[in-house]
């Protein structure tokens, strides 16, 4: 019952903090689908902002990944991470070939749950969305059948940036893009540029279709 509480709290907390509005603008939301959310990455929020922004039965088979160091940092955090979340922890100081996040991840997967992961490794300062590394590539290489779903989240820096411990109420968006798949042979950097800009192709519809709003607006 207090995990359920928890659960439930967490969820409104999250949409009524972020005030986020959901677009689904290139898929629709599937629960049978074995699916990897990448997203962009500028808040602590971001994680828990996606998975409460998912239909409850989608919700329920959607994990997200992120550091121990931080979600076992103390017994709120633990309890969230372990108990209410869910979370896939992953080592990302003592990585070696016996203890790689990949197959951390790859385990806990198994064949029901989708992730949640942010492949820029870092939350970036400048809304700029850095390079993707190169663990989503060796993921889908192992399981080419995934989905990878592109989300981009707008305004989630000025909500809780690096560095602050309280988040600020604002109106923020998540926009899930159009699936894209690993393709046979790919290469790495073919790969990784081609699900970054997946993301980016996101923020740029956004800011162009503000653009002609507020062209609109004064015409």
């Amino acid at each position: 019952m207090l995990t359920w509480l928890a659960r439930i709290s967490l969820i409104l907390l999250a949409r009524l903090v972020s005030g986020v509005s959901i677009r689904w603008v290139g898929c629709r939301p599937d629960g049978d689908c074995q699916r990897v959310y990448i997203a962009n990455h500028t808040s602590h929020l971001d994680g828990i902002v996606i998975w409460a922004a998912l239909p409850p039965k989608v919700r329920a088979k959607t994990r997200l990944v992120a550091a121990q160091d931080y979600w076992l940092g103390g017994p709120v955090r633990r309890f969230l991470a372990l108990r209410v979340l869910n979370v896939i922890l992953v080592d990302r100081e003592n990585v070696s070939k016996r203890n790689n996040p990949l197959y951390r991840m790859l385990e806990e997967m198994g064949d029901k749950y989708s992730i949640i992961i942010f492949p820029e490794g870092g939350r970036s300062t400048s809304g700029i969305i850095g390079e993707f590394k190169s663990g989503v590539f060796y993921l889908v290489k192992k399981k080419p059948e995934l989905e990878l779903i592109p989300v981009y989240l707008d305004n989630m820096n000025r909500i809780l940036p690096k560095g602050v411990l309280l988040p600020a109420p604002l109106l923020s968006r998540a926009f899930f893009g159009a699936p894209i798949w690993y393709e046979r042979n790919e290469s790495k950097e073919v790969f990784l540029e081609r699900a970054r800009n997946s993301v980016l192709s996101l923020k740029k519809n956004v800011s162009r279709k503000e653009v002609g709003d507020a062209l609109d607006s004064k015409g």
